[in-house]
């Protein structure tokens, strides 16, 4: 199991927490019945998935979020560079902008971005 590999329906339920919790497991079970059909048994099933990996927490019947969505999203981002460019941000960057040339705007935000990294 790769801990910021999500499979599709994992994804959903994790934006659904993101976006209720904290909430109390029979109140997930029930929004996952009405959002993805599910039973009562996937649902935990899931969560425990979403637990394992560090997101999500079930304390006391209480779903809580362990790692915030946009945590999450830069820990993925880390990972894909690191599996896909030995870690290399340059490489990636290099690889990404052949296919796509970057706008004006996002120039500056990246000259910004690399600005206040060297302040810090």
């Amino acid at each position: 199991m790769e801990r910021y590999k999500l499979g599709e329906m994992e994804q959903k339920l994790a934006e659904l927490i993101w976006d209720k919790a904290p909430l109390a497991t029979a109140e997930l079970t029930k929004l996952c019945e009405a959002a993805f059909g599910w039973k009562r048994t996937t649902t935990y099933t899931m969560l425990k998935r979403l637990c394992d990996r560090g997101i999500f927490a079930n304390e006391n019947s209480i779903v809580v979020v362990k790692m915030g969505r946009e945590e999450f999203r830069g820990a993925q981002g880390e990972q894909f560079i690191r599996e896909t460019f030995g870690g290399s941000l340059p490489q990636f960057l290099t690889a990404f902008s052949r296919r796509r040339k970057l706008g004006e705007k996002e120039i500056e935000e990246l000259k910004r971005l690399i600005e206040e990294f060297e302040e810090q």
